[in-house]
Parts: C-alpha cells; sequence; structure tokens
C-alpha cells in the first residue's frame, strides 16, 4: 500500500510537471487572443473625476519599533477639514494613520478616520496609500492610495458605490497638514 501511495504521488508529480511544460504554449496563444480581443472590444481607459479633497491634520509620529516586515510608526489623525462634491465638513481626530517603512524604501499607509458632513452625515475613509520617494531628480515623490468611503443610505450613499483612488501630499514641516485628492474612477 505504502507502494501505492508513492507511485500515485509519482503519478501526480509528473502530470503536473507535464502541465506545466504545456504552459509557454498555452500562454503565447492565450497572448494573441487577449490582443484580438481587446482590438475589437475598444473601451476607453478609465479617468478619474474629483470626489473629495481633505485637508488632514497629524500629530507627531509614534514609533513602534521594528517589526517582521519593516519599521512601524502611527501618525495620529487630529482634525481637519474637507470638501466634496455635495457635501463638506471636518475631520474628526481620533483617527490614525498606521504606517510601515519596507525594507526596499517604500512607506505604506493604512488610515482610518472619520469626516462629519455640515448635515451631520458621518463618513468612515479607509485611506491605503503606497508612498515611493525613490523618483528621478526634480520629480515629485510617488504617493497614491486605495481610499474606501463608507457612507450612510441616503444622499451620499453613492459613496459606497464607488471605487476610488487618490493622492497625497504632506505639507509638513510647514504645516502639521496632509492633503488628500480623492477621485471617483
Amino acid at each position: 500500500m505504502a507502494d501505492g501511495a508513492a507511485i500515485g504521488r509519482r503519478a501526480l508529480l509528473a502530470g503536473a510537471l507535464g502541465t506545466n511544460l504545456a504552459v509557454p504554449a498555452l500562454a503565447a496563444q492565450d497572448d494573441a487572443s487577449v490582443e484580438a480581443i481587446v482590438a475589437t472590444h475598444p473601451e476607453p481607459a478609465p479617468a478619474g473625476r474629483w470626489a473629495i479633497s481633505i485637508l488632514a491634520r497629524v500629530g507627531d509620529a509614534m514609533e513602534v519599533g521594528e517589526g517582521p516586515d519593516g519599521a512601524r510608526r502611527i501618525v495620529p489623525i487630529v482634525g481637519g477639514s474637507f470638501q466634496a462634491r455635495s457635501l463638506r465638513g471636518i475631520v474628526l481626530p481620533g483617527g490614525a494613520d498606521r504606517q510601515r517603512l519596507r525594507g526596499d524604501g517604500i512607506r505604506e499607509l493604512d488610515a482610518l478616520y472619520e469626516l462629519r458632513g455640515d448635515d451631520g452625515t458621518l463618513l468612515t475613509v479607509h485611506n491605503q496609500v503606497m508612498i515611493d520617494n525613490m523618483v528621478p531628480p526634480g520629480q515629485p515623490r510617488y504617493a497614491r492610495s486605495v481610499v474606501r468611503i463608507a457612507a450612510p443610505q441616503g444622499p451620499h450613499g453613492w459613496l459606497n458605490r464607488r471605487i476610488f483612488v487618490g493622492t497625497l501630499t504632506s505639507l509638513r514641516p510647514a504645516r502639521p497638514l496632509v492633503l488628500i485628492r480623492v477621485y471617483e474612477m
């Protein structure tokens, strides 16, 4: 029985290897198919439409220490203001931006905070940002994000049904502010 199990595993491995050997030929065929399909199904590239600008006031960073995947720190979000297409208001204190500095120099931010509109609407913003400062001289740093906004049902419920991307501009050290621009895709 042990020999049968060993033969079964060998046959399974040989079959898997045989399948993998055929993959390059299939991949070349699939590439040609992708090109043909794309050519016959034109669609404009996604373009963003401005949705919201957030000016977040941040506190001093708290160093958390080195983790298995990089240096970590937390930056408190202590206030600010925002302007959207159909709403304006304030950034509520109590949010935070958890950051990780990877070994390759990339900074990953995971921010979670709330906005309160002038009409009383509470929005929750979850902003996941990638920052790359290793850009050619004279070029701005790369700071792009995926933004999720949770809103109550009603006039601002559309925010729950869209994909948003954003940019991040730090105004430090001159001012303890971060400007987040969010675009509906």
